[in-house]
């Protein structure tokens, strides 16, 4: 999951994305809604945390702002101001949660979860795929009800995938779900994690679509399972 912070408060900040990081979630981290803004516009975000009280706007206003311009992002609040009128106000706007600080950051994180799970259908936090299921909150893979061992950068390039069943998605997308915005990428980084992923789930797992990108494929079962 990648996840764009907007929080001015460094402390605060320094502890969401390193508490958020611990858990397997990408976090970029942006100070002002013009760099919200920004941000938006240079990569893809599956989430937003947002903070109301930014230097240059208030975040509600840019929240407004968002949703008048089509952004469908789900958005959590996450405020000091704890009067039902500002709950209100954040939910109106557009805001899909809201939560209080001080806070605990796994309830954050099953909130960012949950989030997710809501805009992809889902009642449950695992996701199946066949012989294939993964619990994105857990980050945890099975394979024919065997562990399957995934580095963090691959279980956010199979959660990537398997949120965006039946869609072709690019490179760069694909990049974006799995790096942060000032992480130095090789140009065969992405290569060699969707290798990884095929060595694991089978060959067929990450179809590649030639001139456009990459979509979810099948997961097989090995042959020393089936027995």
């Amino acid at each position: 999951m990648h996840v764009l912070l907007c929080e001015d408060d460094d402390l605060i900040a320094s502890g969401i994305i390193a508490g958020l990081s611990a858990q397997g979630l990408t976090v970029d981290r942006v100070a002002s809604a013009s760099a919200a803004r920004a941000m938006l516009q240079a990569a893809h975000f599956d989430v937003m945390v947002l903070d109301l009280g930014l230097p240059d706007e208030d975040g509600l206003k840019l929240l407004q702002r968002l949703r008048q311009q089509g952004h469908s992002l789900p958005v959590l609040i996450l405020t000091a101001r704890d009067a039902v009128t500002d709950r209100v106000d954040g939910l109106q706007a557009g805001a899909d949660d809201y939560l209080l600080k001080p806070f605990d950051l796994r309830e954050l994180a099953a909130r960012l979860h949950t989030l997710l799970r809501r805009v992809a259908g889902r009642c449950v936090n695992v996701i199946e795929h066949g012989p294939l299921s993964f619990d994105p909150s857990s980050c945890e893979a099975h394979l024919a009800g065997q562990p399957v061992d995934l580095s963090r950068r691959e279980q956010a390039l199979l959660q990537a995938l398997l949120q965006n069943r039946g869609r072709v998605l690019s490179s760069e997308q694909l990049k974006d779900s799995v790096y942060g915005f000032g992480d130095e990428v090789e140009s065969n980084a992405l290569n060699v994690h969707i290798h990884h992923l095929r060595r694991k789930l089978g060959n067929g797992i990450v179809e590649t679509v030639r001139g456009l990108g990459y979509r979810l494929g099948p997961a097989q079962v090995p042959q020393a399972l089936q027995r």
